[in-house]
């Protein structure tokens, strides 16, 4: 259940970075692969409010998963439309694994400077959980999640088709998936051990 305390404080603006840098990826690369769909969309910016998409949004306070409103792409103008679409897709979760682990390096210098205080680190935790937590979310492989576009791409014809059909039921999907506990379940560990992963590189080098 969402807990509306002080946490919030640090949690909304965590998760509006998470699903900014993730949307902005996106944009970016496919905008310089040649594909003018998200500057000409508005898409092209760190404003959050453009990026945003309601259900995914508090999918994301309430579950630790959700998802942000969808960067239109057309892979016809990309010079290769499957490696095209690859790159875009894979864009989001990597931006958000590198800010992931800027946060924790970020939160060692401050405790290396000794200028830390809760406030920071509170905002700094739920900055790298977030972005870890989204990253894994959106590598899930249904419609229109990232992880169904690159599996899309590796797909023959036929099989890809089939699976972009499964869009019109992807909200319904996605959310008996969460409140079910298997995303959860399954997503959870993984997100731990890269947690980990990343605290144990960021301690080596403080």
């Amino acid at each position: 259940m969402l807990d509306f305390g002080i946490d919030m404080l640090y949690r909304v603006p965590a998760l509006l970075l998470a699903l900014t840098i993730h949307e902005y990826a996106h944009a970016c690369v496919a905008d310089s692969l040649g594909d003018p769909t998200p500057r000409y969309m508005g898409r092209l910016t760190m404003n959050p409010l453009v990026h945003l998409d309601m259900i995914g949004s508090i999918m994301l306070l309430v579950a630790g998963f959700g998802w942000a409103k969808p960067v239109q792409v057309d892979p016809r103008n990309f010079k290769d439309g499957k490696k095209g679409m690859m790159a875009v897709s894979f864009a989001g979760p990597a931006s958000n694994l590198f800010l992931a682990f800027v946060a924790l390096l970020l939160a060692g210098v401050f405790s290396s400077m000794d200028y830390a205080r809760q406030g920071i680190y509170m905002f700094l935790f739920w900055v790298a959980q977030y972005n870890i937590w989204f990253a894994l979310f959106n590598l899930v492989p249904i419609p229109p999640l990232d992880g169904s576009k690159i599996l899309m791409s590796l797909l023959p014809g036929k099989y890809a088709y089939q699976l972009m059909n499964l869009e019109q039921y992807s909200h319904i999907i996605l959310l008996i998936l969460v409140f079910s506990g298997t995303i959860g379940g399954f997503l959870r560990p993984v997100a731990q051990v890269i947690y980990s992963s990343m605290m144990f590189f960021v301690n080596m080098i403080f």
